[in-house]
Order: structure tokens, then C-alpha cells, then sequence
């Protein structure tokens, strides 16, 4: 992760390394990792939806909260807002092209933490038996 030259906003280059206090990609990755980032990118990841569908996948998810998410996500370029000339007016929502290459890996991961659940259930309760 160390050495990757980052351009920003006021034209003056950054390497990114997330161990560096002040690195542009801690927030990002706190956006995409966090408790509704994540869920909300592997939402999207079967295609567009609209903001009330993706309020009931992500079940336990706060319209502010959700909102905020997806602003977040939307500024960083991993999700695009596409708002329909209906009457009512219509807002889907979708990854990019960015947002599906960082949603693969984090959706298999969440696979992964899935699969492994009756593994991690045993290593809770030995542990909590010691503790």
C-alpha cells in the first residue's frame, strides 16, 4: 500500500499509506468498511435500486443514516445517483464502475465471515468460557 501516488483536489500529490494518520484513503475505507458502507455497496451489487428498497435490504438502517451513507459513498465515487424527470420525482441508485471492482472483493469477504459463522460461534464460547 505504500508509494501510491494520490492527485487531489488542490493539485498536490499524497502517498497513500491508511497506516499514516492524515492518508486521504482512512476515510474511504472507514465509508466502504463501516457498519452500513459495506452493506449498503454489497446491496448494490445485484443492480440499481431505488432509496425505500434499499432501506428494507439493509435491514436495522435509519433513512438518515442510510442518506448519509449514501452521500458518502456517492462523493467518493463508488455509487452514483441518478435522479428520474417523473412526477414524483425518481432517484435510483447504483455502484460505478469503481464502486464494483471495491464491492467484489468486500462482498466475498462478507461470504467468507458468513461461511465461517459456526467456526466463530466455537471460538466465541471458548473464549468467553476462559475469560
Amino acid at each position: 500500500m505504500r508509494g501510491i501516488v494520490v492527485a487531489v483536489s488542490t493539485d498536490r500529490s499524497l502517498a497513500a499509506d491508511v497506516f499514516a494518520r492524515d492518508c486521504a484513503t482512512r476515510p474511504v475505507l472507514q465509508a466502504v468498511t463501516g457498519r452500513w458502507g459495506a452493506l449498503v455497496l454489497v446491496a448494490l451489487a445485484s443492480g440499481t435500486h431505488r432509496f425505500s428498497e434499499l432501506r428494507r435490504r439493509v435491514d436495522g438502517i435509519s433513512e438518515r443514516m442510510l442518506s448519509q451513507t449514501l452521500h458518502k459513498l456517492e462523493r467518493d465515487g463508488l455509487v452514483r445517483r441518478d435522479v428520474q424527470t417523473t412526477i414524483p420525482p425518481h432517484v435510483e441508485y447504483s455502484l460505478t464502475d469503481l464502486g464494483r471492482r471495491i464491492t467484489t472483493p468486500l462482498a466475498t469477504l462478507i461470504e467468507l465471515v458468513e461461511q465461517s459463522l459456526p467456526e466463530i460461534a466455537e471460538a466465541q464460547v471458548a473464549y468467553d468460557a476462559e475469560h
